[in-house]
C-alpha cells in the first residue's frame, strides 16, 4: 500500500488542504455502522484530508468527523449500484453488504464511480473497481491511494475516462469539514 505522502508527490496541489492536525474520524463508530473495517491507506487519507475534488471532476469522499454514520449509511445504500445490479448491469459485481460487495469511495461529475471490492477479507487487499459512466467496468489490484497516485502519475489508465483526465496541472479543492 502506498502512503499518503506518495500521493502528495503525485498530486502536489492537494497538500494545501492537509489538516494541520490529524482529523478525528471515529473509525470504530463508522466501521460498526458500516459492518466492515476500511483499508488503512484510505483511513490515513481521511485523517489527513477533507473531501477532495480534483480538477472539478473527481470527488474523493472521505468521512467527516462527526458524520461517520452518514458516510456509512451512504456506502450501504448505493441506489445506483443496486439498480444496476437488479438490471444485471454489474458484470457480476454485487452491492455491499453482500460478500465481496462494492463500496464507493469516489465519483466523478460525469457519473463514474470508484469502488472497493470487499474481497478478500483483508481490507488492505481490496482492489479498486471503476464503473465508467459509459457502462465499462475495470478492476485494478491496488488500494485507493495507490490508484489515485497511479492515475495522476499516468501509470494507471482508466478506460472510458475523458481525454482531459487527468489534466496536466491538476487543481485540488478541499471541502469543509463543517457539519450543518
Amino acid at each position: 500500500m502506498l502512503r499518503v505522502e506518495e500521493l502528495e508527490a503525485a498530486l502536489p496541489s492537494m497538500t494545501r488542504w492537509r489538516a494541520p492536525v490529524r482529523r478525528s474520524v471515529d473509525w470504530a463508530a463508522l466501521e460498526a455502522n458500516l459492518g466492515t473495517a476500511l483499508p488503512s491507506d484510505f483511513r490515513s487519507l481521511a485523517e489527513a484530508y477533507p473531501i477532495l475534488v480534483v480538477d472539478d471532476f473527481l470527488k474523493v469522499s472521505v468521512p467527516r468527523p462527526g458524520a461517520e454514520a452518514s458516510w456509512a449509511s451512504a456506502a450501504r445504500e448505493d441506489e445506483i449500484l443496486r439498480d444496476l445490479y437488479e438490471m444485471g448491469d454489474t458484470e457480476g459485481y454485487v452491492p455491499f453488504p453482500q460478500p465481496g460487495g462494492l463500496i464507493c469511495w469516489a465519483e466523478s461529475n460525469s457519473g463514474d464511480c470508484f469502488y472497493w471490492r470487499t474481497s478478500p477479507a483483508d481490507p488492505d487487499a481490496w482492489p479498486v473497481v471503476v464503473r465508467g459512466d459509459n457502462g465499462d467496468w475495470s478492476e485494478f489490484p491496488v488500494g485507493a491511494v495507490e490508484f489515485l497516485a497511479g492515475v495522476y502519475q499516468r501509470t494507471i489508465d482508466v478506460p472510458g475516462m475523458p481525454r482531459s483526465f487527468p489534466s496536466d496541472d491538476s487543481k485540488v479543492l478541499g471541502l469543509s469539514d463543517r457539519i450543518d
